[in-house]
């Protein structure tokens, strides 16, 4: 009995979050559509497409997939089977901070003791509860740097949308718990990101404690520190071309950023839906320099240690090696391509 083939992979798609990403201003640029072209394939983007598409955002089951977004998801899918390699890690400090009324007497870690943390709740499945995730080991960092954990606050669940999808500008904040906070229904929350910091000046709310400011990198493991860029295995095996061209380009939009932060914050004030000064705010002046991806020691341990926080937080269906999932090659290659187009 002769057993049918896969049909041929006809399209790359690509997915990312509204957040600072060389691969996101590589296709800004135009340069993922021409790596595809180039190959024979037309690039779609996965948030244009429809609902049935879209989903694989967060279960990465798209053979012709490569995405760049928070490692919740990218974790989660992985720990549920989905076929993927992770082929690059970026990190870019976005703002991460608990925040506080501005009357309240809540002033650094150690006065979160006894607090009311506002913690969203479960979505849908373990994918779709990154804010959850976030909100958590936010708090856990903030609080370890009083020697305290989790144990030492109550937590207030707060609603979020179950099911949330990556289309669309109401599907993709990251200010959950700001009403309850005004309104008085908890005692802090966990936010990141230019959105976020913007719309916690709105309010007039206060930074309790600055995550990027008070603790290491370590610390300040989350949801997207690091942010894993990865691919389905089909396409890895089947079109590795198209992976290395495509991590090629986002290695040459990151060169292009770190003369060009001007640009580079117009692009990010779109994609994030905040203005100017929010993403000032969130990023600082120097992230456009250090948007290259990478798959070095410490950031694989840094993911690594988001995995075990994840896993013994119920986040993750299962263990899984960490070091099976990472595929070196593409960025070995990318970097070689782009070694010999400089000394051409």
């Amino acid at each position: 009995m002769t057993i049918a083939s896969e049909p041929a992979i006809d399209t790359l798609w690509y997915t990312r979050c509204p957040v600072p990403t060389a691969s996101g201003l590589a296709h800004s640029l135009g340069w993922l559509s021409a790596n595809a072209g180039e190959h024979g394939l037309p690039l779609e983007i996965l948030q244009d497409a429809g609902p049935e598409i879209a989903v694989h955002h967060y279960d990465h089951r798209l053979r012709g997939l490569i995405r760049e977004g928070g490692n919740v998801p990218a974790l989660a899918a992985r720990a549920q089977g989905s076929p993927t390699r992770l082929i690059g890690l970026t990190w870019i400090d976005e703002a991460q901070a608990i925040l506080v009324r501005g009357d309240s007497p809540i002033a650094d870690a150690e006065g979160l003791a006894g607090a009311r943390i506002g913690i969203p709740s479960w979505a849908a499945d373990q994918a779709r509860s990154f804010p959850r995730a976030m909100a958590l080991h936010g708090f856990a960092n903030a609080l370890r740097l009083a020697g305290r954990t989790l144990a030492d606050v109550t937590v207030t669940e707060i609603g979020v949308n179950r099911n949330p999808e990556v289309r669309g500008r109401a599907t993709r904040g990251t200010t959950w718990g700001i009403a309850e906070l005004v309104a008085g229904e908890v005692d802090a929350i966990y936010v990141k990101g230019a959105r976020a910091a913007e719309a916690a000046r709105e309010q007039g709310l206060r930074v309790a404690v600055d995550l990027d400011a008070a603790t290491t990198r370590r610390g300040r493991v989350n949801n997207g520190t690091p942010r894993p860029i990865t691919v389905h295995a089909d396409l890895l095996e089947n079109r590795p071309e198209l992976v290395t061209g495509f991590l090629a380009a986002t290695l040459r939009a990151a060169d292009w950023a770190a003369g060009h932060l001007d640009e580079v914050r117009a692009v990010l004030a779109r994609e994030t839906f905040s203005g100017p000064e929010g993403v000032v705010a969130a990023y600082g002046d120097g992230f456009h320099r250090g948007l290259h991806p990478d798959l070095s020691d410490e950031r694989v341990e840094l993911l690594g240690v988001q995995k075990q926080f994840l896993y013994a937080h119920g986040f993750l269906a299962a263990d899984f090696d960490l070091g099976s999932w990472v595929a070196p090659e593409p960025l070995e290659q990318a970097r070689a391509l782009l070694n010999g187009e400089r000394t051409a």
